[in-house]
């Protein structure tokens, strides 16, 4: 079991500038663990239950030198503003802020355009790309599912960095929402893994077996697509 520390000063020293520490205790931890959270723009530290959280820090400040270069590796975030190229499905899109227009984002070829205040385009981009994540991996899930005799219960959206899709066997899928960056191939693929998980709860033979049925192709593509590239969906922000 683990539970968060709430604490707003956790923070260490990168090139003299202070960087958020999420801090973590956790029951089952032995030793320290730094991770970056670049979503949130902060580092992650996990450390004992009992373990002294000032020396924790001292010890995360100390790897000063290895946050900086697990920075420069990180991908430069594209704000997600007039002007920004996004990609959509697998296509290019260019956010296109139009003054005086409605509000409503609309996609017209290769061009999202909306009106409104300019200094929310971003959040309301964002907020779109969610919804229309949600309804569309809601509509494979349920289309695919009814195809090979599977019962989806729910369907949900987050924006995790650790996995793109989960089932849990009530039959809850909860996936990304960036997978509606990726090309549809490999949405697709995801949306037939987490299918799979109904009929088998690991990833045994039969699990694989069931994912290629589902999917109706070899999955491996679509697997090596997101590990070259999925890292690059969370460039993109609000």
């Amino acid at each position: 079991m683990s539970t968060a520390n709430s604490d707003p000063d956790a923070a260490i020293l990168i090139d003299g500038v202070a960087m958020p520490v999420l801090v973590r205790r956790s029951a089952r931890a032995r030793a320290y663990r730094l991770t970056i959270d670049s979503t949130r723009g902060a580092l992650r530290l996990s450390l004992p239950a009992r373990a002294n959280l000032k020396k924790a820090l001292g010890w995360a400040q100390d790897h000063e030198g290895w946050v900086r270069a697990q920075m420069a590796r990180q991908p430069a975030v594209t704000r997600l503003d007039h002007g920004a190229v996004f990609p959509l499905e697998g296509r290019e899109v260019t956010i296109h802020w139009v003054a005086g227009a409605t509000r409503t984002i609309r996609l017209e070829g290769d061009r999202l355009l909306l009106g409104g205040a300019a200094e929310s385009v971003g959040v309301r981009v964002q907020r779109w790309l969610v919804s229309r994540a949600r309804a569309v991996l809601e509509t494979e899930s349920h289309e695919i599912a009814r195809e090979h005799g599977l019962i989806v219960a729910s369907v949900g959206v987050g924006d995790t960095r650790s996995r793109w899709g989960s089932c849990a066997s009530s039959g809850a899928i909860r996936y990304s929402w960036r997978l509606i960056l990726a090309p549809p191939e490999v949405r697709r693929a995801t949306v037939a893994h987490e299918l799979a998980h109904l009929l088998h709860m690991d990833h045994s033979p039969a699990f694989h077996a069931a994912h290629k049925r589902i999917y109706g192709a070899d999955p491996r593509p679509a697997r090596a697509w997101l590990r070259a590239h999925g890292a690059g969906l969370h460039r993109y922000r609000g």
